[in-house]
């Protein structure tokens, strides 16, 4: 029987908590120990556990969002297919989860049809109160998953309807943005996630609609949003574009991003290792299970992914992305802007040069000149 995982009462003069931070996402397999999320009151702090292993089924809540002790966070299942029968929604009398899972009835939902709650459709409480004080049409949000503040607030307050004379929220130092919905930008969702330090304030990416989200996250629309975001007091972005065969791309999105404003931070996951005489520049992302040597210095934006050994004082130049399971013997330069690609072995003391192009599964034994570029499977030089 799939387990309710309900989240508890921390404080018994203060049943609200914010979710902090959320260690997991749907569909996610948790054993049984594993922390979930954690809840922050103004007196306490505490980690939500899960008692039972199974897979993560119908997640109601984002990080950022507030809850009420009693509310259900999800279902803990070892059917990756089972789903939690549907709460049944009609015009008069509606099932809205809170803190007691009672029956809520709305009054004014017969004034105002607008906001009349779809059939099928799961909306938390404080949700459904800021759609309705906002006037939006519950009709317009997705049907497919729970809906809780942080999605009413993607329909509601658009960053392109904020006005630059607004007056600043002031600066947030946990909130940041991800630039990028694509693969590489979910990989950096998770890695935030686990790293419990940031609140995602959504997704920008120039080819995604407003009506999307990118594993739970909402998408906030394009560049232009990114006034209107440091209006509301967002700094901190990650750029998700890897610029994998045209790295323009992504020195274009830092570009962006710092005419914006905003900092990049480095991040690592906690899974990697990063030795204390190691140097991390800015916009430094270092992925799962990689490593980075003593005394080693990884120029601004550099990507070290899942796997990948950048030894002792090796020195790569700004932009230059490690592929998974490259690995990098120790004193390799590599200039900026190279790729080297997954499972390239690099030789000590060898010479990269800028712009270069490194082949999955090539063997560098020797310099390769700038913009060089050595074919897949290929022992450099032949």
């Amino acid at each position: 029987m799939p387990e309710k995982v309900i989240l508890p009462l921390l404080n018994p003069n203060e049943p609200e908590a914010v979710l902090a931070a959320l260690f997991v996402f749907e569909g996610q397999w948790v054993d049984e120990g594993e922390p979930l999320c954690t809840l922050e009151t103004t007196k306490s702090t505490a980690d939500v556990e899960a008692e039972t292993s199974g897979f993560v089924i119908d997640l109601n809540f984002a990080q950022g969002d507030r809850v009420c002790a009693g509310d259900i966070l999800c279902f803990l299942s070892r059917d990756a297919a089972w789903r939690p029968p549907e709460l049944e929604a009609g015009s008069e009398t509606t099932q809205i989860p809170d803190a007691s899972h009672e029956l809520a009835v709305i009054a004014d939902l017969a004034e105002e049809n607008q906001n009349s709650i779809p059939d099928g459709m799961r909306i938390s409480r404080p949700a459904f109160e800021l759609a309705r004080r906002s006037g939006l049409d519950l009709g317009k949000l997705p049907m497919d998953k729970f809906i809780t503040e942080e999605v009413v607030r993607a329909f509601t307050v658009r960053p392109e309807a904020r006005h630059a004379s607004e007056p600043e929220n002031g600066f947030d130092s946990t909130s940041i943005i991800v630039y990028g919905g694509g693969g590489h930008g979910k990989a950096l969702i998770d890695l935030l996630r686990v790293l419990g330090v940031y609140h995602i304030v959504g997704v920008v990416d120039d080819g995604l609609t407003t009506t999307e989200t990118i594993m739970g996250v909402p998408v906030l629309g394009s560049a232009k949003v990114l006034p209107s975001l440091y209006a509301r007091g967002v700094r901190l972005a990650v750029n998700a574009v890897g610029g994998i065969g045209n790295l323009t791309v992504r020195q274009k999105v830092f570009e962006v991003l710092a005419g914006a404003g905003f900092a990049c931070p480095a991040v690592v996951h906690p899974t990697a290792f990063v030795e204390t005489s190691a140097s991390l520049s800015p916009g430094v992302q270092v992925m799962p299970h990689a490593y980075v040597g003593s005394q080693a210095r990884l120029g601004f934006g550099c990507i070290v992914n899942t796997g990948a050994i950048i030894s002792h004082d090796c020195i790569l130049g700004d932009l230059v992305n490690v592929s998974p399971g490259a690995i990098l013997a120790g004193e390799v330069q590599v200039g900026a802007g190279a790729l080297i690609g997954m499972g390239v072995t690099i030789n000590l003391r060898a010479q990269v040069g800028a712009g270069a192009r490194i082949g999955n599964g090539a063997t560098v034994k020797a310099d390769v000149p700038e913009n060089g570029i050595v074919r897949a499977g290929d022992v450099w030089p032949k």
